[in-house]
């Protein structure tokens, strides 16, 4: 599995959440264990108690994205060192998959995780992959989608570093929302326009007409 993929983790946690729009997904452990995704035996570890644990370290994950978002890298990192220290990871050599031409596996790195709990393991795993992306791209790469309301956590791989939203869906809306916006402005101008003209005939003296 490649390092980056684990990134995904933090991703898909702080986005169970749209503070905006007061909307949570993260309200039971069937939640909790859908966010690891194909990892089922990792899953099955979480029980009821991990739901609060898991929506704490979702706010400590916002908040690292959030001060990438707004430029502050030293915060980021910061934030993100503390969450490597509590939740650490063992990097161990893998292969489970094989060559197409032969048995041999397909070597590759792995987190191993070694943890108390579900949330342990999750924030690990998604702690690490974030710093993985972070000190490989920059920390600019963190953002949140800038389609108000939603903020939505993304992790911008664009090769110009000019993502601003976290879907196609939200950027969309955002352009739509624009165009809107600049036609009413356009409208409101031309409205103006037109009432200065007007004002400007019925002021001229009948000599002067």
């Amino acid at each position: 599995m490649e390092l980056a993929y684990y990134s995904d983790y933090a991703v898909r946690l702080v986005n169970t959440e749209e503070p905006a729009r007061n909307k949570d997904s993260l309200t039971s452990v069937d939640a909790v264990r859908e966010l690891f995704g194909a990892n089922a035996s990792a899953a099955r570890r979480a029980t009821d108690a991990d739901v609060t644990r898991f929506r704490s370290v979702r706010s400590r994950l916002r908040a690292v994205f959030t001060a990438a978002d707004e430029g502050d890298e030293t915060l980021a990192v910061d934030l993100l060192n503390s969450l490597l220290l509590e939740f650490p990871v063992s990097p161990q050599i893998s292969g489970h998959d094989h060559r197409d031409d032969d048995d041999r596996p397909l070597w590759h790195m792995h987190l191993a995780d070694h943890p108390s709990n579900a949330t342990s393991g999750y924030a690990a795993i998604a702690s690490m992959g974030l710093a993985f992306h972070l000190t490989e791209y920059g920390v600019d790469r963190l953002g949140l989608c800038e389609a108000a309301p939603c903020r939505n956590a993304y992790l911008d791989t664009s090769t110009n570093r000019s993502r601003r939203y976290c879907s196609d869906r939200c950027a969309t809306r955002a352009n739509v929302a624009a165009y809107r916006a600049r036609k009413r402005l356009e409208t409101s101008r031309s409205a103006n326009t037109g009432r200065t003209a007007e004002a400007s005939q019925e002021s001229t003296t009948p000599a002067e007409r």
